[in-house]
């Protein structure tokens, strides 16, 4: 449940295109630092996963080894944003993933890897299959309930939360809960059982509690409740654990607050992750920092490289790069819309609304402002752009 708890919000919001080499950024000055390389060698977590691949180049019909190996190469996306994981983690798995009825470990996930490129349904499927036949598989039970949001099937997310309330933490359960009812017109209710159950529960898991304050901040930041949200934000900082997802949300959460440079703080030498480096390209325009101009070739160098394989997982991103440092509104919008066919969330719903309005075009954002209605969906910032759109008619 830990990893699970650490991987969700990170593939399923953000779901990261591939790193490709870009343009080479030149230092004029030789005392610049350009990228801080971890020392893999001291590292345990770097000593751990060689120890395991290399027992898997010698054993690779071994289920156990491969399914731990893929387990851990999931851990490091969520750490690092680096996606070649998945793509480690999928050759380790090759020999059980065309199967029709896979063991329940490599069903779980295959779905995970189908849902990284948008394979929303069939992913669905195989976490269906592996309830059916284990009611308790807690793991399945998380992933099924984070699709579901993601589709924004409220109404599924709840049922499959009550579902694996019995065998899940009781932080995770109330967590489960709460972040349904952040998105259904119920978020002050949600942030105070998120406080509630956070302080009851202490002695829950630092991975429970980051993926718990996380869901905390972003409730109380749309709820516009700055001051809880940033110490929110803060505490999940805090706990110190590698994390992609909670530094790109704070990044937002910064530059929302008009305070770029701390986004540069922040980020600094973690651009290896494409959700990362977006954040400190929008940063690095807004505050005139001598990168920003390389921050940008690189991001576009990787979106094109990521058009080229077919790969459409990074619409969101891509549209917001395109709207806010390039300018272009019209591929801002194509690219929002497309986004919002797979996935409406919150911040899907955001980059629809600013391109609908840079576009001055109010019917491209009717899907979203149906789903505020539907929804009760409580965000100051959603509603105020969404009246925005509406003066457009």
């Amino acid at each position: 449940m830990r990893a699970v708890l650490r991987l969700l919000p990170l593939v399923l919001s953000l779901c990261l295109p591939a790193l490709v080499t870009a343009r080479p950024y030149i230092p004029t000055d030789d005392a610049e630092i350009v990228e801080r390389v971890p020392a893999r060698a001291s590292d345990p977590r770097a000593r751990e996963l060689h120890a395991l691949r290399q027992q898997l180049r010698r054993n690779p019909q071994d289920l156990a080894l491969a399914v731990q190996f893929a387990q851990r190469c999931y851990d490091e996306v969520a750490a690092q944003g680096d996606p070649r994981y998945i793509g480690y983690a999928q050759a380790a798995l090759q020999p059980w993933l065309g199967l029709a009825d896979p063991p329940p470990a490599v069903r779980v996930l295959r779905a995970i890897l189908l849902q990284f490129d948008h394979r929303f349904e069939p992913a669905l499927e195989d976490l269906a299959a592996v309830l059916r036949a284990e009611p308790d598989h807690v793991e399945a039970g998380a992933w099924r309930t984070a699709i579901l949001m993601v589709r924004a099937d409220y109404a599924g997310a709840r049922a499959s939360c009550v579902q694996l309330a019995p065998y899940a933490t009781p932080l995770g359960a109330a967590a489960c809960l709460a972040q349904v009812d952040a998105a259904t017109g119920r978020a002050p209710a949600a942030a105070a059982a998120l406080r509630t159950a956070l302080r009851e529960y202490p002695q829950a898991s630092a991975a429970e509690r980051l993926w718990s304050l996380t869901r905390l901040a972003e409730t109380e930041e749309r709820r516009g409740e700055f001051v809880a949200a940033e110490a929110a934000f803060r505490d999940a900082l805090a706990l110190d654990l590698p994390d992609v997802y909670v530094q790109a949300a704070y990044a937002d959460f910064l530059l929302d607050r008009g305070r770029p440079a701390e986004v540069l703080t922040l980020l600094q030498d973690r651009g290896r992750a494409d959700v990362l480096l977006l954040r400190l390209a929008l940063a690095a325009r807004t505050t005139g920092y001598p990168r920003a101009a390389g921050f940008a070739q690189e991001l576009q160098a990787r979106f094109d490289a990521a058009r080229r394989r077919g790969d459409t997982s990074h619409r969101k991103e891509e549209s917001r790069f395109a709207l806010a440092v390039q300018g272009d509104v019209p591929q801002a919008l194509t690219l929002a819309r497309e986004n919002w066919a797979e996935q409406r969330e919150a911040a899907d719903a955001r980059i629809l609304l600013e391109a609908a309005l840079a576009a001055r075009d109010a019917a491209a954002a009717a899907p979203v402002l149906q789903w505020l209605a539907d929804n009760g969906f409580e965000s100051i910032v959603l509603q105020s752009l969404a009246a925005r759109v509406r003066e457009l008619r």
